[in-house]
């Protein structure tokens, strides 16, 4: 563990020098005001492009035709109509969550919060997926996550759920982690702030990234060496110069770590990228690698299975002596070779948890730009409307209410909003979003609001759940097929669904995350216009 993390470390550092040596000077194009100026306050950081994030790799995004992989549809489901879309360039990771990068979870939560067992309890996967009642399983139901033979196997029994709170986590812990490398908070672990006692007492709750941007996590034992200057500041009391914490302006900290929607992960396994020149696709696929066969073609390893995957009825692996996918059940994240994009995995292995709510005709009724369809949008609940502090929960993490407008409100609208919401609260000040339902309505101009949005406020009739139909609002996506499914299911167009609650031995994840600024990832080598500098 201790490898892992001085590897991270490596990487974040490079990450901070990348993203923070930007220049504060010039001045406005439009008003003349020089920035880095402290007469007037106001600094501009260098226009940069941001370097992936821990375990990510740029995707370049484009136009693919959404379901156009599947040459058939073996079940009858009538479920992925072919659609033309535009995905956005995103970063993905390049290999499924291990056990070890769970068990890191584990021990964080552990460590963090050690007489909370409800919390620990909770994050565990569920290890008795592997049971069977007419097999024995028991070795991987006790073995499988925690012993070191399998820490770099795919995390499996994890909810849809659990991947959420993964991503939360995984993002407060990389900004905190940057910042802490460039000096803008303090490590309350580093040797040099042991003997701090304001260092320990200060972050016994733990860093999060939107109440840091909120100017709500910083004082004594918080605040590093190197925090950024405020030019329109005073210094407070004990400080020589006016700091600030680091903002989203000044290209420190990353965006937040999130599942894939199931456009991005369609996309993102099919990796024409390969087989495109001159914005021609040269050749189609059916699987994250060329051909319509699932055999290495190449000398070396001519006849192998390209992926981790089920070849028939109780052949897993192949003959004894000469297995042919080299895995009875799972293998580690990265044994087979990666797609044109550079990921592993993204057929057989594990079937992977997607962003998206499951509708039969999603493909059919989502936007054609950046589809996604599970939008339950919030808004950050406010401690105190007139000073802008956010409240928190037991964890140090905002909370988040139903958003009420589908636009920005006036700053009295807002006002009279959160101090209803907080008049009206339960008792409960933790409790989470319920979203799905019943409109809201805003206070002040009377309009309903409903902020599920998965579609146009589509509905599922209860009554049939259960009876007629599996599909409901917790009805969630997963793709790619895993070691125990047939080749069919290792095509990128299938998708499945289970509820957001259940788990399998055959269902792991990976994380995505926004690519801000230009979309070309490689412009080298390409015809482009030319851009003139501003004076």
């Amino acid at each position: 563990m201790k490898l892992l993390f001085t590897n991270t470390a490596l990487v974040l550092v490079s990450l901070v020098v990348l993203s923070s040596c930007g220049s504060k000077s010039g001045k406005s194009q439009k008003t003349g005001i020089p920035y880095g100026d402290k007469a007037y306050g106001y600094s501009k950081f260098k226009q940069t492009h941001p370097s992936p994030a821990p375990g990510l790799v740029a995707i370049e995004g484009g136009t693919f035709v959404l379901g156009g992989s599947a040459d058939q549809d073996m079940n009858y489901e009538y479920n992925n109509v072919r659609k033309r879309v535009t995905i956005p360039a995103f970063y993905m990771d390049e290999t499924e969550v291990s056990n070890q990068d769970w068990l890191d979870y584990l021990h964080w939560i552990a460590v963090t919060f050690p007489t909370d067992h409800e919390l620990y309890y909770t994050a565990l996967p569920d290890t008795l997926v592997w049971r069977r009642p007419l097999s024995y399983n028991e070795p991987y139901v006790y073995n499988y996550l925690r012993h070191p033979a399998f820490q770099d196997y795919p995390v499996v029994g994890v909810t849809w759920d659990q991947a959420q709170e993964y991503c939360v986590w995984r993002t407060d812990r990389t900004n905190e982690f940057i910042l802490q490398n460039a000096g803008k908070i303090l490590n309350p672990k580093d040797k040099k702030n042991a003997k701090n006692p304001a260092a320990a007492n200060a972050q016994k709750v733990p860093f999060n990234t939107d109440i840091y941007l909120n100017n709500q996590f910083r004082g004594a034992g918080i605040d590093g060496k190197k925090m950024t200057e405020n030019l329109d500041g005073k210094p407070i009391a004990g400080q020589k110069r006016a700091v600030r914490p680091s903002s989203i302006e000044d290209g420190i900290l990353k965006p937040s770590y999130r599942l894939p929607t199931e456009a991005e992960w369609e996309y993102a396994a099919l990796a024409f990228a390969g087989n495109t020149q001159f914005e021609n696709i040269t050749d189609g696929k059916i699987y994250p690698w060329n051909g319509l066969g699932v055999r290495s073609a190449s000398k070396a390893t001519r006849g192998l299975i390209l992926a981790n995957f089920k070849r028939g009825a109780g052949d897993n692996a192949g003959v004894g002596g000469y297995l042919n996918d080299k895995a009875m059940i799972t293998a580690p994240v990265r044994q087979y070779l990666p797609n044109d994009f550079g990921l592993y995995n993204m057929a057989g292995n594990v079937n992977e948890w997607v962003q998206d709510t499951y509708r039969q005709m999603t493909y059919d009724e989502v936007d054609d730009f950046n589809p996604f369809r599970g939008n339950q949008f919030a808004d950050k609940r406010f401690a105190d409307p007139a000073t802008g502090k956010l409240a928190k929960d037991k964890y140090g993490r905002p909370i988040k209410d139903p958003a009420k407008s589908a636009k920005k409100m006036t700053y009295a609208e807002l006002i009279a909003s959160q101090q209803q919401a907080t008049s009206n609260q339960a008792t409960d000040p933790n409790a989470p979003v319920v979203a799905g339902g019943t409109p809201t309505r805003d206070p002040l101009a009377g309009k309903a609001y409903n902020p599920d949005a998965r579609g146009y406020l589509d509905t599922v009739n209860a009554n049939l759940y259960g009876t007629t139909t599996l599909v409901s609002d917790k009805s969630k996506v997963y793709k790619g097929g895993s070691w125990n499914d047939m080749a069919y299911w290792l095509n990128p167009a299938t998708r499945r669904f289970i509820n957001e609650d259940d788990a399998s031995a055959e269902i792991g994840f990976r994380c995505a995350m926004d690519l801000v600024g230009a979309p070309e990832i490689h412009p080298g080598g390409k015809p482009h216009f030319s851009i003139k500098k501003a004076k």
